[in-house]
């Protein structure tokens, strides 16, 4: 594994677009749910738990899928892509996932150019979700299945993490806290996500958080909001 490409996908500075998304914490920090350091570890760990594991294990399966240039990759991109829209019952939450796709896809060809990114982008007119694109970006970049459910995994708390500062206004040492005791968390997700991707689409994880999806449609009615989602 290529450790410094895994470092560039994981790494938040990456043009991705996540710095435009909470991950549903602006809707839980309106709510008063999230209102401080413990409240936001409670909500990245049911995150991580649940659409985490699922988006993790679907970058690693995606990740197969790109191992080589071939006309069955689209087609288990495409498989993956329904599977996993499948599993977001959000049309919210859908279309974040697939502009996600679409500008990690954009980001990673910079740096990797690779036919294997042009594939998963013909999945869907809107772009690939964004676990098939975390996928077609690993094999680009030539990381393990491992490496890519880690970046995955890792990015379904630090994005909510990062939004936490100015939806919150706390420490950012204090959300860094939360990361760190959250790591024997993420690793397990990502071995867990692993394990799981070995087996057919069909059979992928399909955990949810129904109120991250119930908060995601109200959330895109608000005329005044400081996140995408």
């Amino acid at each position: 594994m290529n450790l410094t490409s895994l470092l560039l996908l994981a790494d938040s500075r990456l043009p991705a677009g996540t710095h435009a998304h909470s991950g549903g914490l602006e809707a839980a920090v309106a709510a008063k749910r999230v209102t401080d350091a413990a409240g936001l570890h409670a909500f990245l760990l049911g995150r991580l738990s649940t659409v985490g594991l699922t988006s993790a294990a679907f970058a690693a399966a995606a990740l197969g899928a790109g191992g080589s240039v071939t006309g069955s990759a689209v087609e288990e991109f495409a498989t993956l892509d329904a599977e996993f829209e499948a599993r977001t019952p959000s049309p919210a939450q859908r279309r974040a996932s697939r502009a996600l796709g679409r500008q990690l896809l954009r980001a990673i060809r910079a740096g990797w150019p690779d036919a294997i990114l042009d594939q998963a982008a013909t999945v869907h007119r809107d772009g690939p979700h964004q676990p098939i694109a975390f996928g077609a970006a690993g094999a680009a970049a030539g990381l393990g299945p491992l490496g890519v459910a880690a970046a995955a995994a890792l990015g379904a708390v630090t994005g909510p993490a990062s939004a936490a500062t100015r939806l919150l206004g706390i420490d950012p040492d204090a959300v860094t806290a939360v990361l760190a005791v959250l790591e024997p968390e993420v690793d397990r997700v990502a071995a867990e996500a692993v394990a799981a991707a070995r087996g057919p689409a069909e059979e992928l994880p399909s955990l949810s958080a129904p109120l991250l999806d119930i908060s995601a449609e109200h959330h895109s009615t608000w005329e005044v909001r400081l996140f995408a989602s």
